[in-house]
């Protein structure tokens, strides 16, 4: 399967909410290409490079695919497109076409069967609620429910100011639980950080 790669500095997840601003040529025309076909394309988080400019010389070799739900010409001229996760993939190879875009031969990742919430997940569900809240996660319309431990996982991964390789392992975990324990221990951990003395 290929599939054209838009690089950024972020990590998307299946089912979660990223507005873009597209100005660069070769997206632009991927973005319409995309639509004509009712397709999507790959976001790979930047590991070495650059958004803008030539194509960064290191990516992820997980992402997450983008699928456009809306987009509109916006005031500085630029065009604004919002993008829902899909599935994630493994990028096998990739290839630099002469407009300087980025298209993989990806596969498809497996997704394990969804678990439902239990009371063991409650705090991590109010920790969704009250994220929710924020007004720039209200505007993602991203939702402040889950209905099992894949949409937890993903909304937390997603929302939480983890570092982009913790992100990373996150989007490649399988197991929906196990995504949910090492998002509770990495929230342990900047709980440490920011209070060292109850964590000594």
């Amino acid at each position: 399967m290929t599939l054209p790669l838009f690089p950024l500095n972020t990590v998307l997840f299946p089912g979660c909410t990223l507005d873009l601003q597209v100005f660069e040529a070769r997206y632009l025309d991927m973005i319409g290409r995309c639509m004509k076909a009712s397709g999507g394309f790959g976001v790979v988080c930047i590991l070495k490079g650059r958004e803008v400019g030539p194509a960064p010389s290191e990516l992820a070799v997980v992402g997450c695919e983008a699928l456009i739900r809306d987009f509109q010409r916006q005031d500085n001229g630029l065009l604004g497109i919002r993008v829902q996760g899909g599935r994630r993939f493994r990028v096998l190879s990739t290839e630099l076409q002469r407009d300087q875009l980025l298209v993989a031969n990806v596969k498809w990742l497996h997704e394990l069967p969804d678990v439902p919430l239990d009371e063991r997940d409650a705090d991590l569900l109010a920790l969704l609620a009250a994220l929710a809240e924020h007004p720039l996660v209200e505007s993602l319309d991203i939702g402040s429910h889950a209905n099992g431990q894949h949409a937890l996982g993903n909304k937390l991964a997603y929302l939480l100011p983890f570092a982009d390789p913790d992100k990373l392992r996150l989007l490649e975990t399988d197991d929906p639980s196990q995504r949910l324990d090492a998002i509770q221990g990495l929230l342990e951990e900047m709980q440490g950080e920011l209070f060292p003395d109850q964590y000594s």
